[in-house]
């Protein structure tokens, strides 16, 4: 990586007026300084790039319509939605930049340092404006002295050209928080993406407000859109394909790690999208009943099962999550496939129970009861009856966590949203959510029989609402044990 030039103050001010004051140098830089000669002939002798006669992104039209419903919501006030910062990894480098899911959700835009703001035109109505970071100046050198600058992480694009791609008025973000500072009338901010923003509007604003519009932001996402539900079989389709490089090459793993399948499951992520979703669980083996194995550290060792909950974000930032759980020598044992027949009949339960007008808890309940009746059938319940294992919850011990949650942007989506209308809500087509039942007998649970002990078996799927019950949008990977060891087959060869 190449020790760039950049600002001992990243803050500094880069705007046309103020061309004149050169970019800083970085402590301990190889050069010891820029040329007038040299910063003269930077200024010069390169080609017009502007992009003229774009289309709108594909998604315009329903950030539109995402915009006036937040509108309508909210007459009479500013409203003001941040991208978000860089975060510093480590020193002078930064993590991947992602934008926030809020900002992304009404602009489509993705970069760093954006804000979108409704002005208010009256009693009612708002005009948006994006405030976005113009291309990186050329008259002061920041171009390409400064570790921002196009030359050293990539071309922005003008403001004119992120007019015609988002179809929302652009200006220069720099100019922001000086104008929110002198802003009258009442003022909504989505807090926790910029402190700038925040120290800017940090006597306009309330707690409570600012809440209140996080949260109406998370329930507006409940109910996806004909784009959203586009993008999650996209990203569903994408994760298929990246379960199946997994299959392929197991044996890699086996000659390795946990480490092989995470990275060949990030490898199709990043073909095929943006990003992994999420942090992939690649738990092999005891593993398995760690719920959020993210390590990835272990071996892989025929005999054992393998654990694989991932899901590829595509470009547009939604995600799919997808658990399966493989025989890593491409057979169930009898006792392995007793535990994963139990799951999958609880989860065929629970996705039965997915459709128009059912409450959110259904799937939920239908499932644990399959399990709790499992449970009560193997002898690790004692004498009690099912409805008082369920009762009691004391199922909980090995099934651990709920049966799902809502899916899109975030993988645990819309999770703001007020309890009413989301724990406690009725489905409607357009929810997506997960389906994701699960038995886990730790290695160390001596309430079991030493046999079943360092099993775990989850098997989840992306389930949309449909107008007549549900659509499984990730229902190309198989799921019965039977069709699961005759796809492992195929793959393998």
């Amino acid at each position: 990586m190449s020790e760039e030039l950049i600002p001992e103050n990243p803050e500094q001010e880069t705007e046309e007026n103020e061309a004149a004051e050169p970019v800083k140098q970085r402590k301990n830089g190889l050069y010891p300084g820029v040329s007038d000669e040299l910063a003269d002939n930077m200024k010069s002798g390169w080609a017009d790039t502007e992009l003229h006669d774009l289309q709108p992104i594909a998604q315009a039209e329903y950030t539109a319509a995402r915009r006036a419903a937040l509108s309508a919501r909210f007459p009479g006030e500013r409203l003001v939605i941040p991208a978000g910062n860089l975060k510093t990894r480590s020193n002078d480098t930064e993590y991947a930049f992602r934008a926030s899911t809020e900002y992304a959700y009404l602009t489509g835009d993705q970069t760093q340092d954006g804000v979108l703001v409704l002005e208010p035109t009256g009693d009612s109505g708002h005009e948006a404006t994006v405030y976005l970071l113009p291309r990186s100046n050329r008259e002061n050198g920041e171009f390409w002295l400064d570790g921002q600058g196009e030359l050293w992480v990539g071309r922005r694009n003008s403001l004119t050209e992120a007019e015609q791609l988002l179809g929302i008025p652009a200006k220069d973000v720099r100019e922001l928080a000086a104008a929110l500072t002198e802003a009258t009338g009442p003022v909504r901010n989505v807090r926790g993406h910029d402190a700038g923003i925040e120290a800017a509007l940090t006597d306009k604003v309330t707690a409570e407000r600012d809440e209140e519009l996080r949260v109406h932001l998370s329930e507006a996402r409940l109910v996806k859109d004909a784009f959203e539900i586009a993008e999650l079989q996209k990203a569903c389709d994408a994760t298929a394909r990246g379960f199946e490089d997994v299959v392929k090459s197991l044996d890699k793993a086996e000659a390795t790690s946990e480490r092989f399948i995470e990275g060949t499951f990030f490898l199709r992520a990043r073909i095929e999208g943006n990003d992994i979703g999420y942090g992939s669980i690649c738990a092999a083996g005891p593993h398995a009943t760690t719920l959020h194995w993210v390590r990835n550290d272990g071996a892989v060792r025929a005999g054992e099962l393998l654990l694989l909950d991932a899901g590829v974000e595509t470009n547009e930032l939604y995600t799919a999550d997808v658990t399966r759980t493989l025989p890593i020598n491409g057979t169930f044992s009898p006792l392995q496939r007793k535990i994963y027949d139990a799951v999958y009949e609880a989860q065929e339960a629970g996705i039965a129970a997915v459709k128009p007008g059912a409450d959110y808890r259904d799937f939920h309940d239908a499932a644990q009861r399959v399990l709790a009746e499992k449970l009560v059938e193997w002898g690790l319940l004692g004498d009690l009856s099912v409805d008082k294992v369920l009762e009691l919850g004391l199922q909980r011990r090995w099934t651990l966590h709920g049966t799902g949650h809502m899916l899109g942007m975030d993988v645990h989506d819309c999770a703001a949203a007020r309890t009413e209308a989301y724990v406690n809500g009725t489905l409607e087509p357009g929810v997506c959510l997960t389906v994701e039942p699960g038995l886990y007998f730790q290695a160390d649970d001596l309430t079991v029989p030493e046999e079943y002990r360092g099993i775990g078996v989850r098997i989840e799927d992306d389930i949309l609402v449909t107008e007549d019950g549900n659509r499984n949008l990730s229902d190309t990977l198989p799921r019965r044990a039977d069709e699961v060891e005759a796809w492992m087959a195929r793959l393998k060869g």
